[in-house]
């Protein structure tokens, strides 16, 4: 039995202790979706929250990818357009992201610049940047 409020979520289940769901989802977030379930072959409950961007990080972003692939402005682009399907090789997947360190003013390690694949893996990663930045 699950439910789901704006801030927190609750549920009953024999192996999970709620009070460490409680400290996980602490922070209000948007929450584009939650998802989890019981797997038989683990028994075990699995948990997935996704936060997603907003719109206008997305389209930050979306014209970054266009200005640096040298995409025609009427190139249509959705969140789960992958920068290798655009036409993007390594490299510009590195100037990409230099340019999007640039434009938000942020730094990007390594490690999660190797996991970004798509225009929406990106706007996340951004928002949680800047969400985690200090105050200047």
């Amino acid at each position: 039995m699950a439910s789901l409020s704006a801030t927190s979520l609750s549920f009953k289940a024999p192996s999970i202790q709620s009070t460490r769901i409680y400290q996980v989802l602490r922070k209000p977030s948007s929450f584009q979706s939650i998802s989890f379930g019981r797997f038989q072959s683990s028994k075990s409950l699995r948990l997935q929250i996704s936060c997603a961007a907003k719109p206008e990080t997305v389209q930050k972003v979306s014209d970054i990818v266009k200005e640096q692939l040298a995409l025609s402005a009427d190139t249509a682009l959705t969140a789960e357009s992958k920068f290798s399907a655009l036409g993007a090789d390594s490299l510009d997947t590195v100037e990409i992201v230099m340019a999007l360190e640039e434009k938000f003013n942020i730094s990007v390690e390594e490690a999660d610049a190797q996991n970004i694949t798509t225009i929406q893996e990106a706007a996340d990663l951004i928002e949680d940047l800047v969400q985690k930045k200090p105050a200047a």
